[in-house]
């Protein structure tokens, strides 16, 4: 597939308020590696760099300064992917042990998802991609008490009904078709 040169998101940060029980929840629930740590010379906060590839030094950056009265967290959502269902369940389990909280799973057709607030308050997502495509917004139940199999059939059937639905791969040559064209590298 033809790899388009332009910017990719790549990593996020965010401001945390205790920056060691941050980084504890985000190492042993998600398995990532810290990478490096240490006090901005210009941003004068404490950071914390962890990542889950060797290919990239930081994928999340924890950043001391988030005020603890804050009220709410104004991150969207930090979303990792897994590479099955189980590690849903698997990863679910570690994070309610580590202080999430309001653990709720959603089918998004394109994706089987849980959400979660981590200890202070940011939603975090993981989720695993399926082969099909349904126009987003799009948000089902999950029961992962359900198997593997049952979860993918039932997603399959519930798919198929929706008049947007298309196999992964048709979605993917419809957004290669309408991406800009990739630009000559300088050599």
């Amino acid at each position: 597939m033809l790899k388009v040169n332009r910017p990719t998101p790549s990593h996020f940060g965010i401001f945390v308020t205790d920056l060691e029980r941050m980084e504890a929840f985000y190492t042993e629930t998600f398995d990532l590696t810290v990478t490096d740590r240490g006090e901005g010379r210009t941003f004068r906060n404490k950071l914390v760099f962890m990542s889950a590839s060797a290919d990239q030094h930081h994928q999340l950056v924890l950043a001391s300064g988030r005020p603890a009265d804050a009220k709410f967290s104004t991150v969207m959502q930090i979303s990792f992917v897994v590479p099955g269902i189980q590690h849903l369940r698997d990863i679910s389990a570690r994070a309610a042990e580590r202080g999430a909280t309001e653990i709720r799973g959603l089918n998004h057709g394109n994706a089987l998802s849980v959400y979660m607030l981590d200890p202070e308050g940011n939603t975090v997502e993981i989720y695993v991609d399926t082969p099909f495509y349904v126009a987003q917004p799009h948000g089902d139940p999950l029961d992962l008490s359900k198997d593997d199999e049952t979860l993918m059939r039932e997603t399959e059937e519930a798919c198929r009904r929706d008049p947007t639905f298309m196999p992964l791969a048709q979605w993917q040559a419809q957004f290669e078709a309408k991406s800009p064209a990739p630009t000559p590298s300088a050599a």
